[in-house]
């Protein structure tokens, strides 16, 4: 099982963001599960990778072109794929993962996020999404879809396709239910 982390390509100014993602890959790592992600090397983003990779885990990851320089690509992956545009690369993290999950981060983690509850929204994908509330980073934006919803611009069934918690744990063993219900066709998918 494959899970797509989306995450920060900086660390943030809080330690407690890189030290929930550290938890996160010690967590695939247990639990024999493949990290699909940006492929940088930088911020919580490298550091995800490095730990899993220090592990013997595999990192599937995902870059741009104009992104896959030097000081960002991590070469280490165990497997790399190089494409055209973001929105390829948006496509195919999707498409090789069971499971979408999103760390703390700044907009490309949003926009990541938003796409793909976007696409769930409209029926393009299925994939179970989940939200790592580290250290309330998100509580913020939890309030806002609470605001769309309140206001008539989200509908409450929607509010309900992310799994949210501040437990890594209890936030993968969630996931792992959802993907492996089986309303959830994954032979054409990965």
């Amino acid at each position: 099982m494959n899970i797509c982390i989306y995450c920060g390509s900086l660390s943030g100014s809080n330690p407690a963001y890189t030290a929930a993602a550290e938890e996160v890959a010690d967590e695939l790592v247990r639990r024999h599960w493949g990290l699909v992600y940006g492929g940088g090397s930088i911020g919580i983003m490298g550091s995800i990778a490095r730990t899993v990779r220090a592990a013997d885990g595999y990192v599937h990851g995902i870059i741009p072109t104009f992104l896959a320089v030097d000081e960002v690509l991590y070469a280490e992956c165990t497997e790399l794929t190089i494409v055209e545009t973001m929105h390829t690369r948006k496509q195919l993290m999707i498409d090789h993962s069971s499971m979408l999950l999103a760390l703390p981060g700044g907009y490309g983690t949003l926009d990541e996020l938003f796409e793909a509850i976007t696409w769930k929204q409209l029926g393009l994908h299925d994939r179970p999404i989940g939200l790592l509330n580290a250290n309330g980073y998100f509580d913020p934006l939890l309030a806002l879809v609470d605001h769309m919803s309140a206001t008539g611009f989200v509908r409450e069934q929607h509010k309900s396709m992310m799994v949210v918690s501040s437990s890594v744990a209890d936030l993968l063993q969630a996931l792992e239910a959802q993907a492996g219900n089986p309303l959830y066709d994954r032979t054409e998918r990965g």
